[in-house]
């Protein structure tokens, strides 16, 4: 997959997503280890695409969208992939999708990769 076809995206750092959400270095961890945000190692650097994020705190209605993709096997590589990548049976990206708020369309597409 090349760059260009995924939904253009910031990435933001461990540093950044402490900062941004104005938390502690151990509540931002907790929030990657509960499924409230998904990131990569990308460049080398552990990071999270800033569209993960409204308002200042994790899109709502991702935590559950990861866990379906995780439980469909999907790692957090292919999970991101997934949201960011235009998605034919939805017409967007997933991740526009959710945060348009079309959460059980985006999920039951994701069910179905298992």
């Amino acid at each position: 997959m090349t760059e260009n076809s995924r939904y253009a995206t910031e990435w933001l750092t461990i540093p950044d997503l402490v900062e941004l959400l104005d938390e502690p270095l151990g509540k931002v961890r907790r929030l990657l280890d509960d499924s409230y945000l998904v990131g990569s190692r990308r460049d080398g650097v552990f990071k999270v695409p800033s569209v993960f994020l409204v308002d200042g705190r994790p899109l709502p209605s991702l935590r559950g969208t990861i866990i379906v993709l995780h439980d469909a096997g999907f790692d957090p590589d292919e999970t991101i992939d997934w949201l960011l990548t235009p998605e034919d049976t939805i017409g967007l990206a997933p991740i526009e999708a959710l945060r348009a708020g079309r959460k059980s369309e985006v999920r039951r597409v994701a069910a179905t990769l298992a």
